[in-house]
């Protein structure tokens, strides 16, 4: 199988299914529940994992959909880049200055306006300052910054292969 964009994406795509497939692990299996940051990032791993699975099944040919392909697909993972360094942030908050424990997602999602949801999460709450599980010391917001980054350098070599 060469690299060429269609496969490039098909990648990224497994690569974003497996993410969210470890991610329900994580939270079934090993009973991690996830906090509001989490889920906003499972989010921007299926944006981005759609995004990919787009680019490999309709392989554009013209240069102007696949540059709207690969834009919309690096924004997603911007968007994931910023909540993971949010996470990360609150996570190493000193424990006197870590905000408290708000309402649940679903609460707020059935109560609240979007934009004040979106407003309350990137807040942050207590929850999402807890670092429940860690590999190589790291918790799981820096695994998932570093997936992101990853994903990013896939889209552009996707775009590379593209212009070959």
């Amino acid at each position: 199988m060469t690299l060429n964009y269609r496969t490039l994406n098909l990648a990224g795509f497994v690569a974003c299914f497996l993410l969210i497939a470890s991610a329900l692990v994580m939270q079934h299996v090993f009973e991690l529940e996830p906090c509001p940051l989490c889920i906003f990032q499972r989010i921007s791993f299926m944006v981005a994992g759609g995004l990919f699975l787009i680019g490999a099944l309709f392989n554009p040919v013209s240069a102007g959909k696949r540059k709207l392909i690969s834009g919309l697909n690096l924004l997603a993972l911007a968007a994931g880049i910023g909540l993971a360094l949010r996470h990360i942030w609150l996570q190493n908050l000193p424990p006197s200055e870590v905000p408290s424990c708000g309402p649940g997602l679903d609460y707020m999602l059935e109560v609240l306006p979007f934009t004040s949801v979106i407003s309350q999460v990137l807040s942050g709450s207590g929850e999402c300052a807890e670092i429940s599980w860690t590999f190589m010391g790291l918790s799981i917001p820096w695994w998932t910054m570093f997936a992101y980054i990853g994903l990013a350098g896939l889209v552009f070599l996707a775009h590379r292969k593209a212009k070959q």
